[in-house]
Parts: C-alpha cells; structure tokens; sequence
C-alpha cells in the first residue's frame, strides 16, 4: 500500500465514523464516536483489503480509493436525517488487470466474508469480556449488517459479482448473512 492509498482509507474510515457517530445522537459523542471508529472503521478497512488482497492474489492490481462525493453525502445525510438514513459508500477497491467471471466473484465474495469472521470475532469478544459487550455487540451487527448489505445482487454491490459468477455461492452467503442477523437478534 502508498501513502496515499493508506490516506484515502483514513479519511474514509474517520467519515463514515462520523456519520454513523452522528446517525445516532443529536450531538456529538466522543465514546460512541470510538465505538463506532472501532466496529465500523475495522469492518470497512479489512472488508476493503479483502477485496484487494484477494484481487491481488489472482494477480490483478487493485487499489482503494476514496469517493468523495460519497463520503460527503454519508455525513451530510446523517446529520441531516438523525436517524432516518445514512448513504455510505466512501469509496471502493478498483481492479485492473483481466480477471474471469470467477475469479470477479471470487474478489467480490471476500469483503462480506470478511465481515462475516470479523462478526464472528466480536460475538467471542461479547462473551469472553462482558464489560466489552456494547463494543462487541455493536461490532458483530455492524459487520452482519455490512456484509449482509453488500449481498444485495445488484451493481454495483458485491453480490452481484457473486451471483453472476454462481448463484448458488451468493444464494448461500446470503442466507449465512440472514441467519446470522436473526441469531444476533436473539441474542
């Protein structure tokens, strides 16, 4: 990764936190801000180099870059709407080289497994620390949230990477994703 790959990921990291630090509350909150740093930040950033490392492995070059339009609106819109809609797409992983159908689905499938293990990873850390617990929880549906979201089987989302390159691999990440959100719920 550059420098400026690596600042692209700060700053959208810090503006999506913000705006979902914002979503919640009428005012700023420094701890909820971190919560939501930590959850947020970490399930984007790792759904991000995902894709990438993945891409990278199939030997494409792939970059993150930041979107600043988006990163604009996400905030705009949470402070706006408080609690009615936060838009964010911050930016994404852009891919350069040929790669097939599978290999596509492939690269796209492996931000929302990201999510998936990272939600994984928080549930433990929910019942391995109970003084961690809203960390945690907020974590493990963050991340089943995101990964979940970008199943969704239309472009530009991941899922319809998925699903173009095999409709029974999407089909079953996305129930995964399902069971997962109602299994948190129930928690």
């Amino acid at each position: 990764m550059n420098q400026e790959e690596i600042l692209h990921i700060a700053i959208s990291v810090i503006g999506i936190s913000l705006a979902f630090s914002l979503f919640r509350f009428e005012t700023f909150s420094p701890s909820y801000f971190f919560i939501v740093l930590v959850t947020v930040g970490l399930g984007f950033v790792l759904h991000e180099l995902a894709h990438k490392y993945v891409a990278i492995h199939y030997g494409a070059h792939a970059q993150y870059r930041m979107w600043t339009t988006g990163l604009f609106l996400a905030i705009a819109m949470a402070f706006l709407t408080r609690g009615g809609f936060v838009f964010a797409a911050p930016g994404a992983v852009y891919i350069y080289g040929q790669v097939s159908r599978e290999k596509n689905g492939r690269i796209a499938l492996a931000g929302p497994m990201m999510n998936l293990l990272l939600a994984i990873v928080f549930l433990a850390v929910a019942f391995i620390f109970p003084g961690a617990q809203e960390l945690a929880f907020t974590g493990a549906f963050v991340n089943i949230f995101l990964g979940g979201f970008n199943m969704i089987p239309f472009a530009p989302m991941d899922g319809q990477k998925v699903a173009a390159w095999d409709q029974r691999v999407w089909a079953g990440a996305f129930v995964l994703f399902i069971a997962a959100f109602i299994g948190l719920s129930l928690v």
